[in-house]
């Protein structure tokens, strides 16, 4: 238990301090580091350094010195397999030149290479037929999970829009897969998620609200890329656990992004095209600028960050209260998601409905 306390507390100092650090020494980096304030997506008032990740993959290393041996074995071969994702991530934060197939080539690569390292891929998903297919073939369940953990590092890519957000949510699916470890006893899993969301705090502490330092394509990548493997470990170690309850953990990343891809593709742009109607942007413009008409950029940001928490807890309370229950959890997921496009359409087209205005072609991005 006191060693448990002591991994945590380092981890998480250790990612803070390096994002103290980062912020004081801005002025001799930041001509590679900073973020602009233009851009399509930009909503911050000042230039920001935009290497959080730095501090996330400092915090992680330092904190694996301090974990049980059961736990390390766990983690370690996983952020191994994350430095690929991070390097590109990390590249593309400091030289603003990596395209999005090569983000897209490499963090599916880092994939492929965390099931060579941990010996983990997805045998089952609890779906009849494809759980057949995934456990007679091995090739098949390798690509299916390189894709997922490839898919998930660019889905908190995706939302990392506001102060807070994307840190927040790792969090939150982080504690609720260490509940359901708990649930089912697996300690090292526990530990290993915890540890992740001990490091996210510490970044998160200079994250918000002041937004000091962003996550950048580095620390998104990587937190997405951990957070997916953990949702793939604690089901694949634990047979009483369904799949459907770590995916309904990660549900809003993974809904943001499916509906991104889907809004896009109708509206006949590439999947990779940033715009300014996602789900948190939507709320920002729609519901926190008319309740804190007064109040400045910063604020608003950071608030709307924090009221996207609750698109995140909603889902993840369910997976932790039926996490042994396939039936209850793919209705959760469903649920979930005719939530999310009721909550999307009324945010564009001002009444309740399932049918989102920038779903169709001509819609404008008022």
């Amino acid at each position: 238990m006191e060693s448990g306390f002591w991994m945590l507390m380092t981890g998480a100092m250790a990612s803070f301090a390096i994002c103290v650090l980062l912020v004081a020494t801005k002025d001799r980096h930041g001509h590679l580091s900073l973020d602009s304030t233009m851009g399509v997506q930009k909503i911050h008032d000042s230039p920001t350094p935009r290497v959080g990740g730095v501090a996330i993959a400092g915090g992680l290393i330092i904190g694996l010195l301090y974990m049980d041996t059961a736990a390390r074995d766990v983690l370690l071969p996983l952020t191994a397999a994350a430095a690929p994702a991070f390097a590109v991530g990390l590249w593309e934060d400091l030289t603003k030149r990596v395209s999005v197939r090569a983000r897209l080539c490499i963090t599916f690569g880092a994939g492929l290479l965390g099931c060579a390292l941990s010996g983990i891929a997805l045998s089952r998903v609890n779906v009849v037929g494809m759980d057949l297919v995934l456990a007679s073939v091995p090739l098949v369940s390798v690509v299916f999970t390189a894709f997922a953990v490839g898919g998930a590092a660019n889905a908190f890519n995706i939302i990392d829009g506001f102060n807070g957000l994307a840190a927040g949510v790792a969090i939150v699916c982080l504690v609720a897969l260490a509940a359901v470890a708990a649930s089912v006893g697996d300690g090292a899993v526990v530990q290993a998620c915890l540890l992740l969301a001990a490091v996210t705090l510490g970044f998160l502490a200079v994250n918000f609200p002041l937004g000091k330092i962003f996550l950048g394509d580095g620390g998104a990548y990587t937190l997405g890329f951990l957070v997916a493997w953990m949702a793939i470990v604690l089901p694949m170690r634990n047979p009483s656990v369904s799949v459907w309850a770590t995916l309904l953990a990660c549900a809003y990343p993974i809904l943001e992004t499916c509906f991104s891809i889907l809004r896009r593709s109708r509206r006949d742009r590439s999947p990779g095209d940033a715009d300014r109607l996602h789900m948190h942007s939507l709320v920002r413009r729609r519901v926190v600028n008319r309740v804190m008409p007064g109040a400045s950029m910063l604020a608003r940001n950071s608030a709307t960050g924090a009221l996207m928490w609750i698109a995140a807890i909603v889902p993840a309370l369910l997976a932790v209260t039926y996490f042994d229950n396939t039936a209850a959890l793919v209705t959760s997921f469903v649920l979930c998601a005719f939530g999310y496009s009721a909550v999307y359409a009324r945010l564009t087209q001002f009444r309740w409905c399932f049918r989102a205005a920038t779903l169709a072609p001509e819609a404008s991005a008022a």
